[in-house]
C-alpha cells in the first residue's frame, strides 16, 4: 500500500505547544524528498508555505514520529551516522513536517491593496483581509539567487524604480495595490501601483536577468526556511522566479542499493557501535564477550562482524576523507554495485531478511548472442535508499558539476531525510569486445564528440569557476547505454504494463563498467510482483530488445528529430525527443540528456553506426 501522507504545520514560537499547531495540509510521504523537501515552498489551499530546516528544537520533522534507516555504505559517502524516513499521518500522530509563511507579501483580491501580511492584521489562524474579509492571495512572484538564498518580490522598488529616492527607502506615504487589467495572462496585464502618485507599472521585464540589478537590488542572504538563521553576505545577482517554478527548489538526492555484506539486516543491528567493535576487532574472543553483552538475546556470529568491519576497509577508497572528493567516493560505491550485480547472490532458504538477490535466469541465453547482450541478471529483491542531501535553487543539479548547495540545517547533523525503496529488477551488460569495436568507429566517436562539445560548453556556463569545469561523462558506451535503457523503459512500459514513471534506470558506465539496471522506482506494492524480472527471461528479453530497437528506428517527430543538430538542454541530446526515447524526470538519472537513438539504430546516410544495426538488417 502507499504510505499514509505525511502531514505539513505551520510554524510557531517556542512557547507552542507542538499539539496545539494547526494541520495545514497533507502530501504523499515520498514527495518530503523529491518534491517538498526542506526549503521547498509549498502551497495549501490559498496559502503558501516554506518547508522548516532540520535544526534544533523547532526542528521540520518531530524525530519521534520519523524512524531510522540504516544504508550504511551511503551514510559513509555522505558523512551521516544514519537516515530518517518522514513521519507519516494517522490518528496517533502529534506533529509532521513544520513550514513557515512564505512569501510575506500577499495582496487583497477585492481591495487591491499589496502589502507585507502583517498590514493587514489578519485574526490568529486566518489569512484574510480584514478590511473586506476576503482570503489574501501570496505573491506570485519570489526572488532568488545561484547560492540558495530566497525572498520576497521588491515590489516598492519595482513600482517607483522611475523615482529612486522614494523607491530606495520604501517610504514614499503611498499604499501599493495589485491588479490585472484581465486583456492578457502575460505579465503586461499584472499592474502596480502606488497611492503617492507615481504612474502605474506592470510586471513586464521582471524575469530579465539584469531586472534587478538594473534597480540595484542586490541578493539579501535571507534564508526563511531555517529559524534565525542570520542573512549572508553575497555577492550573487537576485533572479524573479514564479512562486511555484522548479527553479525555486531542485532536491540534490543521492542513493545507493543494499548489496551483500550490507544487505542482511546484521550491520542495521550494530549500528551505533561501529567504533566500539572496530576496538574489539584486533581481538575475536573479547569481540564475542561484547557481542554477548550488548545483545543478550541474539546470537550474533563474531565471523560476521568481523567480515563487515573488512569489508568497511576495503570499500573505502579514502580512509582518511581528504585525498579525494566525495563525487569520487560516490563513484567507488557505484563501482562496488556493479561488481555485485555481475556477481550476483543467490536466495537464501526462508530468509526474508535479504534485501539483495541478484541470480540468473534458468532458460538458455542463446536468443541473446545476436544482439550484443550478455547473460542478463535478474534482480528479484532489492533495496534501494535516497537521501536528500541538499537542495539548489536557479539552477538545477548536475551529476558532472559542482553547484552551490544549500544546507538543510544551520548546524551538522548526524541525519539526513530519506526515502527506501524494496523493489525489483533486471541488470544488463552489453558485450565487451563487440563495445570496444564499435566505440572504436570513426562515426560513432564524431557523433559523440559533438554531445560532448555542448555539453562541457553548458558545464563552464554553469561552472562558478570556468578552471575548475569537469571533463564530460559524455562517452560512446555512456551515450549508448543511456539511450538504451530509456528505448528498453519505453517498451517494457507498453508491453509489461508498468507507467514509464514506476521505471527508474541505474548506469555503470565508465572505462571499467558497460551496464544498466532497470528497475521499479515505486515505495508501494507494484514494486514486488515479479512483472520486471519475468523481462529478463532471455527469450522475452530479446524480443523485447528488437522491439524496442525497431521502434526507435521511427520517431513521429521525423525527419527533424533523426536530423537534429542538438536537443534538450544545452543541446545535450542529437537524435532524442519527447516522441522517442525522452522518460519522465523520476525515471532517468541525468535530467533526459546525453540521448542518441542514432547510436541504437544508426541514420539513413550512416545505417551502420547503430551498435544494433544487425538487428533491423538480419
Amino acid at each position: 500500500m502507499t504510505p499514509p501522507p505525511a502531514r505539513r504545520r505551520r510554524g510557531a514560537g517556542v512557547t507552542t505547544p507542538r499539539h496545539n499547531l494547526p494541520r495545514r495540509g497533507a502530501v504523499r510521504r515520498a514527495q518530503t524528498i523529491t518534491t517538498y523537501g526542506v526549503g521547498s515552498l509549498i502551497a495549501v489551499d490559498n496559502e503558501s508555505f516554506v518547508v522548516a530546516g532540520l535544526d534544533g528544537a523547532h526542528e521540520s520533522w518531530l524525530l519521534d514520529e520519523a524512524p531510522i534507516i540504516h544504508e550504511h555504505r551511503l551514510a559513509r559517502v555522505l558523512g551521516v551516522q544514519h537516515f530518517r524516513l518522514p513521519p507519516a499521518s494517522n490518528d496517533d500522530s502529534k506533529d509532521g513536517i513544520r513550514v513557515r509563511r512564505f512569501p510575506l507579501w500577499h495582496s487583497c483580491p477585492r481591495c487591491d491593496a499589496l502589502q507585507h501580511v502583517r498590514g493587514f492584521n489578519p485574526p490568529p489562524g486566518k489569512n484574510i483581509c480584514t478590511d473586506c474579509e476576503e482570503d489574501l492571495v501570496p505573491s506570485r512572484f519570489v526572488v532568488a539567487c545561484e547560492h540558495g538564498h530566497l525572498d520576497d518580490f521588491p515590489y516598492w522598488k519595482w513600482a517607483h524604480r522611475g523615482n529612486r529616492a522614494d523607491g530606495a527607502s520604501g517610504h514614499c506615504g503611498g499604499e501599493l495595490r495589485l491588479r490585472t487589467s484581465g486583456r492578457t495572462a502575460s505579465l503586461r496585464s499584472v499592474l502596480i501601483s502606488c497611492t503617492c502618485g507615481v504612474p502605474e507599472v506592470s510586471m513586464e521585464g521582471a524575469f530579465r536577468r539584469s531586472a534587478l540589478a538594473d534597480l540595484k537590488v542586490p541578493c539579501s542572504g535571507r534564508r526563511p526556511w531555517l529559524k534565525d538563521a542570520p542573512a549572508e553576505t553575497c555577492d550573487q545577482p537576485p533572479r524573479t522566479l514564479q512562486r511555484g517554478s522548479s527553479a525555486v527548489w531542485s532536491p540534490v538526492l543521492k542513493s545507493a542499493l543494499s548489496i551483500p555484506p550490507w544487505s542482511d539486516g546484521l550491520a542495521d543491528r550494530l549500528a551505533g557501535r561501529w567504533d566500539t567493535l572496530r576496538e574489539y576487532a584486533a581481538d575475536p574472543s573479547k569481540l564475542e564477550i561484547y557481542l554477548k553483552g550488548a545483545f543478550p538475546n541474539e546470537d550474533i556470529p563474531t565471523d560476521a562482524v568481523l567480515a563487515l568491519i573488512e569489508a568497511e576497509d576495503q570499500e573505502d577508497p579514502d580512509p582518511d576523507g581528504s585525498s579525494i572528493g566525495q563525487n569520487h567516493r560516490y563513484l567507488a560505491l557505484r563501482r562496488q554495485e556493479y561488481e555485485r550485480l555481475c556477481a550476483g547472490n543467490a536466495e537464501a532458504d526462508q530468509d526474508r531478511r535479504q534485501q539483495f538477490v541478484c541470480e540468473p535466469p534458468s532458460g538458455d541465453s542463446a536468443p541473446l548472442l545476436p544482439t550484443g547482450v550478455t547473460t542478463p541478471m535478474l534482480v528479484k529483491r532489492l533495496r534501494e535508499v535516497r537521501a536528500l542531501k541538499a537542495f539548489s535553487r536557479v539552477t538545477a543539479p548536475d551529476s558532472n558539476v559542482e553547484v552551490h548547495e544549500s544546507a538543510l540545517s544551520l548546524r551538522p547533523t548526524i541525519w539526513l531525510p530519506a526515502m527506501e525503496v524494496h523493489g525489483e529488477g533486471v541488470f544488463l551488460r552489453l558485450d565487451d569486445d563487440r563495445l570496444e569495436r564499435w566505440a572504436a568507429a570513426t562515426a560513432v566517436v564524431t557523433r559523440v564528440d559533438r554531445i560532448r562539445a555542448n555539453h562541457e560548453r553548458l558545464l563552464r556556463e554553469r561552472a562558478s569557476d570556468p578552471a575548475q569545469v569537469p571533463d564530460s561523462p559524455a562517452e560512446p558506451r555512456m551515450v549508448l547505454l543511456h539511450t538504451l535503457a530509456h528505448a528498453l523503459i519505453n517498451e517494457w512500459s507498453l508491453d509489461a504494463g508498468y507507467p514509464a514513471a514506476s521505471l527508474r534506470e541505474r548506469l555503470y558506465a565508465d572505462e571499467t563498467m558497460a551496464g544498466l539496471l532497470i528497475y521499479t522506482a515505486t515505495s508501494d506494492s507494484a514494486g514486488s510482483l515479479g512483472g520486471v524480472v519475468a523481462q529478463g527471461e532471455p527469450t522475452r528479453l530479446a524480443q523485447a530488445l528488437r522491439s524496442a530497437v525497431h521502434r526507435a528506428q521511427w520517431c513521429s517527430a521525423d525527419p527533424l528529430c533523426i536530423e537534429s543538430e542538438g536537443t534538450g538542454t544545452g543541446s545535450t541530446n542529437l537524435a532524442a525527443c519527447h516522441a522517442c526515447v525522452m522518460l519522465p524526470e523520476t525515471s532517468c538519472e541525468h535530467n533526459n540528456i546525453l540521448l542518441d537513438r542514432a547510436l541504437l539504430v544508426g541514420t539513413p546516410e550512416e545505417p551502420d553506426l547503430g551498435f544494433f544495426a544487425d538487428l533491423l538488417h538480419p
